[in-house]
């Protein structure tokens, strides 16, 4: 690799690259209808299959800093190998065994696979590219991680309509298949002798943070955060397929939000590369509650333009179709201006010296954000947005006539999120201020 804006990388690096696609792909084509296939498929309420939702997208989050320390001890190879295995296996079984006795197994074997990867393939893009090129390795990286994501949103959504919800886990496990095929024929090993960190090693760095009170105290305010983000999966399919009906397209709806981040994410980090972290991060989470609002707000289209809303270029569209994707843009916004700077803050709150151990659980937020946001979110279906199936017929006609209050209870936690990470902020501020007068 020489040159300054060389673009040549080691064949292991885009074959991890090019598996990372196709894991993207396949687990949010799965992801975007997954509460949906656990109810109408599986034949889970709206409840249990949103806490289920929880404990898929929580472990994926929670169990990388473990399977990763793991996957030091086996060699890349052999662990990318097992987590393609496990992800094909998991798939498979989830669309081939719609059982309740089976779904959780299934669930357990997809957070395992998916969590080596998560580890694996930044392992390997860090491992194949020298100093002067990882910014421009990783950018390739997070390319492939929105293509992933925007494009298996968008086939789900065809599989979904003409062939069920079964043939999307079915579409999962063929590209988890082939991702694996790719890893045994074509990617070798990358050196990892002498790195990585013992499981016990791990685990005592993850009891240090949970008994951080500074870090445990952020992780949560930022949780607030992240369970409205994390609603794009856990409510909105089902409530725009119950509101709008099922030729509605919560998968291409989805897709806004990484639109926008690609779109966006540069010039906003640019603008504000001399603002401080924290300032960034509360402009963000002061336009998180917005988009909740916006959201709840379709009822107000709906009385000012009628059913459809007429749009440019002769289109229309229903009005809780359009205030979903206004949210959506807005949560996109906000996510450009946390993302990039909570990681730097939350550094900055470890003690001295030790930053990178308590980087490791660095998103606990998002495994605190899915496992709550998908509780609250079965609940909320059920009371504002419930299955039709367990409604009588004289009930249909005003059962979701306050279906958008549920973007009411996610915008007040914005709001609190919001001002509780201003107060962390003052606080933490004032006590470093007297330690560094005391010193």
């Amino acid at each position: 690799m020489s040159g300054k804006n060389s673009w040549k990388f080691p064949q292991a690096f885009w074959i991890a690259n090019a598996v990372e696609l196709f894991e993207r792909a396949s687990f949010y084509a799965v992801f975007i209808t997954f509460t949906l296939y656990l109810s109408n498929v599986v034949g889970f309420d709206d409840i249990d299959a949103a806490w289920l939702g929880g404990f898929y997208a929580a472990g994926v989050y929670f169990m990388p800093p473990f399977t990763g320390a793991l996957a030091d001890k086996m060699g890349f190879r052999k662990a990318m190998l097992l987590a393609f295995a496990l992800l094909t296996v998991g798939f498979f079984a989830l669309g081939s065994l719609p059982y309740r006795a089976t779904t959780v197994p299934a669930v357990i074997l997809l957070i395992l696979g998916g969590s080596f990867i998560k580890g694996l393939i930044t392992g390997t893009v860090a491992k194949t590219s020298s100093i002067e090129h990882r910014a421009r390795a990783f950018s390739i990286f997070y390319g492939m991680v929105n293509v992933g994501s925007f494009s298996g949103k968008s086939i789900a959504y065809p599989l979904r309509l003409n062939l069920g919800l079964e043939s999307i886990n079915y579409f999962s496990a063929g590209l988890s298949l082939l991702a694996l095929a790719v890893v045994f024929l074509f990617y070798k090993n990358v050196r990892v002798e002498g790195e990585g960190k013992q499981l016990k090693e791990v685990w005592r760095g993850l009891v240090r943070v949970v008994t951080n009170p500074r870090l445990v105290t952020l992780i949560l305010i930022v949780s607030g955060f992240w369970m409205i983000q994390h609603q794009m999966y856990a409510t909105m399919p089902k409530y725009v397929l119950r509101t709008v009906g099922q030729q509605a397209s919560p998968e291409w709806i989805a897709n806004v939000n990484p639109a926008i981040v690609v779109t966006f994410v540069v010039i906003i980090t640019q603008l504000l590369k001399k603002a401080k972290a924290i300032t960034s991060m509360t402009i963000g989470m002061l336009i998180m509650p917005l988009s909740a609002l916006c959201m709840a707000s379709s009822p107000t289209l709906e009385a000012l333009l009628g059913i459809p809303v007429s749009l440019p270029f002769g289109l229309s569209a229903h009005p809780i179709t359009i205030m979903l994707i206004a949210g959506i843009v807005l949560q996109g916004l906000a996510e450009c201006f946390i993302s990039p700077r909570y990681l730097e803050f939350f550094s900055r709150q470890a003690p001295k010296g030790e930053e990178g151990l308590y980087l490791g659980f660095g998103h606990l937020h998002s495994f605190i954000a899915n496992l709550l946001g998908f509780g609250l979110s079965g609940y909320l279906l059920t009371k504002y947005c419930p299955d039709p199936r367990t409604l009588l017929p004289e009930q249909l006609a005003t059962a979701y006539v306050n279906a958008n209050y549920i973007w009411y209870y996610f915008a007040a936690i914005g709001l609190t999120s919001a001002i509780a990470l201003y107060i962390y902020a003052t606080v933490v501020k004032k006590i470093d201020a007297r330690k560094s007068s005391v010193a």
